[in-house]
């Protein structure tokens, strides 16, 4: 059987450490409590469970923090879980058989995330796989008989687990609060964090958390490092900022970005929005129907089914036709649904 060292980074967790720890405390050989600044009573919660609690100043960067509390880790394989997380008494029974015979060549299991979508800020799917348990040493080998080479790729296993995710509020504020100071400060987000910022706007931002984007993701469309689909994203950004700004001539400078890179959802979307607000519903129906059945959505999976369903009923209760309204938002309740 393997042993687990549970790592966590917390700050201000009293409402719901213990239901987390409750949840996986018997089965880890190891808790280790990094504390980035509590204030409220969540170090005294979590002696109840360890005495390995070590402080952390907070210097905003959050890989910082899991690094740290991986290095007290002493165990075969590190759990890295969150506080607003929770496994069920059938969860509970497949990590405990998960670690009875888990094959040393392992270097890391993924389990599913589920109960994404309720509360997510960068979420398309209520369910998907993520890393969650890690081999602390990972040993090296040389493969090949001629022309050999240490193997680099980590071996992978997907497991049944799902971990529901329960946290007590959206974190998007402090998500993107942060966005906004390091690109302030001048840092260039990866592929992979430039598509989040994006998603996370499109998902649950507000109109400030656009204006306050704008710039940025206005200097990433003349990014000639970035690929095509981040021009794409990052024009997505620039083009509903502009519409919230009244901007309209820079609204359409970056709307025919995504039309010339095959259009998405998310524009047709913005689109639709723009001729609704300037009464043209006829223009506004064709973008709405658009964004709805004949495009695909890249950021927000939403804008590919009931916004712009909601849309198409908005704009035929402006022209009088409520029969086809009250259809269209039928249609989007049931798209919901699914």
């Amino acid at each position: 059987m393997i042993t687990v060292s549970l790592c966590m980074i917390v700050k201000n967790e009293e409402k719901i450490l213990a239901r987390c720890l409750d949840s996986i405390a018997d089965l880890m050989d190891e808790i280790i409590i990094v504390d980035t600044g509590s204030t409220d009573a969540t170090k005294q919660i979590a002696a109840n469970y360890t005495d390995q609690i070590y402080d952390f100043a907070w210097i905003d960067d959050f890989s910082a923090a899991r690094n740290f509390a991986f290095s007290k880790a002493n165990m075969e394989y590190i759990y890295s879980a969150d506080a607003d997380e929770v496994l069920d008494d059938k969860n509970r029974e497949a990590f405990r058989q998960l670690k009875e015979t888990l094959l040393p060549e392992v270097d890391m299991v993924q389990m599913y995330y589920a109960n994404q979508l309720s509360h997510g800020t960068i979420y398309n799917y209520d369910r998907e796989l993520r890393p969650k348990l890690f081999k602390r040493l990972r040993t090296f080998c040389w493969q090949g008989a001629i022309h050999e080479q240490v193997e680099l790729e980590p071996v992978i296993y997907d497991s049944d687990i799902e971990i529901q995710h329960m946290p007590e509020n959206n974190h998007k504020d402090r998500d993107l609060a942060a966005f906004v100071r390091m690109t302030g400060e001048g840092y260039r987000p990866d592929k992979r964090l430039h598509n989040i910022y994006a998603k996370e706007l499109f998902i649950s931002g507000e109109d400030k958390d656009f204006i306050a984007a704008r710039e940025f993701f206005r200097q990433s469309c003349q990014d000639t490092e970035r690929s095509e689909d981040e021009i794409k994203e990052a024009a997505c950004v620039a083009a509903r900022a502009a519409r919230i700004c009244g901007d309209s001539e820079d609204f359409f400078k970056y709307a025919l970005k995504v039309i010339a890179c095959e259009g998405c959802a998310e524009i047709c979307c913005e689109l639709g929005e723009y001729f609704l607000q300037k009464r043209d519903i006829d223009e506004a129906i064709v973008w709405f129907y658009n964004g709805a059945y004949e495009t695909e959505s890249i950021l927000n999976i939403h804008s590919g089914g009931d916004i712009p369903l909601y849309g198409l009923a908005k704009c035929y209760r402006e022209a009088g036709n409520e029969t086809q309204a009250e259809e269209y938002e039928r249609l989007a309740r049931e798209w919901k649904a699914l």
